[in-house]
């Protein structure tokens, strides 16, 4: 498809910028000081979006994105950076890290629009207590700034059409000025008005003012709540699978505008809906063709898999990740289903979850949670104690559980604190109206009137500490080969003089992911701890729990860069291990070996994500190679595993990418959870993915 060859250039090379919006926002907020500050905020947010430049590009069927950084005039840019240190003074007042991890109603919005919530809205106004009434004062004028930034991209689209030479295009202009008329103001009518509905909405969300970071809200399962507009339009002759395939690709496009790369955003199909019937449309296909059809690092697809989902729906995802995409990602549906229920999520809720960034599983259009708060560095506590007097081996272990139960606590605590610093001084009125129960309470979601407000703390480099543990307790308990003082030292030298020892312990001692139960249950016995533990803290705000996760998105490198070495071998500096499987290079004894540890322990707790790499070697595929993946994910899945994702890829093809950057500037690989373009990682985290075990199938 040339117009889909010829979109996709534009998230490749062009950098978009928040700038635009931020800086008549802030003029605005500024010049209004002493006003009280949600009619402030309201007043400012109507300002920005009545201002900021509706961009269409050509071919665009789908609208909306922010200019680039060289088309705001220079005036503009002279201005924002006047105003740039006084807005991140009063972002820098809200507390916190966290923001847009969630997909918000879009069933809401496709159905009644937003005259529909508009007029909800006015309804609770009519008789509610006075301190509520400036939320919903702002949040009617938030949503009446987005009708206005609507109706600026229909003027723009039917001024565009006026000059257009080309018939088709000019047809093409006309309906998208239609189309911007009617949605989102209005309910959707057909399948290219909700698509539409969808991206405007998640467009607009993306400028948070009291947020100056990328924003990066997921799009829920577009196969079920587009559904019913494709078959209608199907029905009536309106459409046909081609051109709702090119518009989906559109939108796929789009989430790359809208969302820089090193992040992540996309949707999920598949599951099971609240009726309990497995997913597996034509909208379910389509929206996995999307990847290898725009083959770019967004969106990032999860396939939610059910143990009756139909053969083919697991076999076009097969064939896309030996294509060598880094999607989708595999997550098992009945593990994520029954490990919300167990926190307390309705059974209808349940149903209908998000893969909120990563593999951070939230309840769709009913949540502000806080992912990754914080990241745990798991072998650092291990080295921490090197200092202590531990007798024997159970004394140690006593000791790094007790000195992790500390970090637990604090950043609880910490994040806790940061929680109730938002929810004092920052707002997101606009955000509320798309979120239960936001709006029926009268409270911001950033207030906590989201249904469910978990902080999720995420532990990096297990498999590094388990994998330690055991070497200490081998070389330091068993042996006695050295003590703990003696081992600390030749961590300190960085294994210096000791190369020999290293690769003994790298290849002599086992590792987790070989299928060795004493080192597996180690694994069991730290992840059954930490979700004991985490159990025992409340979080501010309704359903405010503190649920684990095991994945590090970059994390691993950055911990990497400040940990020395390690008893596991690893050298210092090096990243640690990259999700919840083996550390890089360790699995010795194949994929099936490693799953098996991979899966030795319970993932249902861990809503707050587990991610598995696998790597495959492009050489080694053969006719049976996709018969031969679907088995083993078939049994990762069977064996509760919680998430799985595949890079098929060569080492030859990634160096060739390092020494010629240019020629493979989309070339996607699965990191730690997510995805990225190779040649924008660091040096550090290429050689990371290059060494991952590749596996032979």
């Amino acid at each position: 498809m040339q117009r889909i060859k010829s979109l996709r250039q534009e998230p490749l090379s062009s950098r978009f910028t928040y700038n635009e919006f931020y800086c008549h926002f802030f003029r605005s907020y500024f010049a209004l000081e002493g006003m009280p500050e949600y009619e402030r905020y309201a007043e400012s947010a109507y300002a920005a979006f009545s201002s900021v430049t509706p961009v269409v590009s050509p071919g665009e069927l789908i609208l909306g994105k922010r200019i680039t950084g060289d088309a705001m005039s220079p005036a503009l840019c002279a201005e924002w950076e006047k105003l740039r240190p006084q807005a991140e003074a009063r972002m820098r007042r809200c507390g916190g890290g966290q923001d847009s991890h969630m997909a918000i109603d879009y069933e809401k919005l496709l159905s009644v629009g937003i005259d529909g919530i508009i007029s909800e809205i006015d309804g609770y106004m009519t008789d509610c207590p006075k301190e509520k009434q400036s939320f919903y004062c702002a949040a009617r004028r938030c949503l009446e700034g987005v009708l206005v930034h609507a109706e600026a991209y229909a003027d723009a689209c039917a001024k565009l059409s006026e000059d257009e030479t080309d018939p088709m295009r000019r047809e093409e202009l006309s309906e998208l000025a239609h189309i911007c008329r009617r949605v989102p103001r209005f309910p959707a009518a057909t399948f290219h008005e909700a698509v539409q509905s969808v991206h405007f909405i998640s467009h607009c969300l993306t400028w948070d003012p009291f947020r100056l970071c990328p924003q990066q809200f997921q799009l829920g399962h577009p196969d079920r709540y587009l559904a019913a507009y494709y078959e209608a339009d199907l029905a009536a002759g309106r459409i046909t699978p081609d051109r709702a395939q090119l518009l989906l690709c559109c939108l796929g496009i789009q989430i790359n505008n809208r969302v820089p790369s090193g992040l992540s955003s996309g949707y999920m199909v598949g599951g099971r809906d609240k009726e309990g019937n497995t997913v597996a449309n034509a909208l379910t296909e389509m929206c996995l063709q999307v990847i290898p059809d725009i083959h770019l690092v967004y969106p990032s697809v999860g396939l939610c898999y059910t143990q009756d989902m139909p053969p083919h729906i697991l076999d076009k995802a097969v064939s896309i990740l030996l294509s060598g995409h880094s999607h989708p990602a595999i997550f098992n549906d009945e593990v994520i289903t029954r490990g919300l229920l167990s926190y307390g999520v309705t059974p209808e809720e349940a149903s209908d979850y998000i893969h909120s960034t990563c593999v951070e599983i939230t309840p769709t259009g009913a949540s502000n949670v806080w992912v990754a708060s914080p990241y745990t560095n798991l072998p650092a506590l291990l080295l921490e104690e090197f200092s202590g007097d531990h007798p024997d081996f159970e004394s140690l272990f006593s000791s790094v559980i007790a000195r992790l139960d500390g970090h637990i606590r604090t950043n609880w605590e910490s994040e806790s604190q940061k929680r109730l610093s938002r929810a004092e001084h920052s707002m997101n009125p606009l955000l509320s109206c798309f979120v239960r129960d936001c709006l029926a309470d009268g409270v911001d979601i950033e207030a906590g009137g989201a249904r469910y407000n978990w902080i999720m703390p995420s532990f990096v480099g297990m498999a590094n500490l388990v994998d330690s543990l055991y070497a200490v307790k081998t070389l330091v308990y068993d042996t006695g080969e050295f003590t703990l003082a003696s081992l600390s030292d030749v961590l300190s030298a960085d294994f210096e003089g000791k190369e020999a020892l290293r690769q003994r312990i790298l290849t002599d001692i086992p590792k987790y992911g070989n299928n060795c139960p004493e080192i597996d249950d180690l694994f069991r016995q730290i992840s059954e701890h930490i979700t004991a533990e985490c159990a025992k803290y409340n979080c501010p705000h309704q359903n405010g729990q503190l649920i684990p996760s095991v994945f590090c998105w970059v994390m691993h490198e950055l911990f990497g860069r400040k940990t020395g070495a390690t008893p596991d071998g690893r050298r210092a500096g090096f990243p640690l291990g990259d999700g919840s499987g083996p550390c890089q290079g360790r699995e010795m004894k194949g994929p099936t070996a490693s799953i098996l540890s991979s899966t030795s322990w319970d993932h249902t707790p861990f809503i707050g994500g587990v991610a598995v790499n696998l790597k495959f070697s492009r050489s080694s595929l053969g006719p049976r190679a996709a018969e031969t993946l679907r088995g083993l994910i078939l049994g990762y899945l069977a064996r509760g595993g919680f998430e799985v994702q595949i890079n098929v890829i060569d080492n030859e093809t990634l160096r060739k990418a390092q020494k010629d950057p240019e020629s493979y500037r989309d070339l996607v690989v699965r990191i730690g959870g997510y995805s990225d373009y190779f040649v924008r990682l660091s040096r550090e985290m290429q050689e990371e993915l290059i060494l991952r075990t590749a596996h032979e199938i």
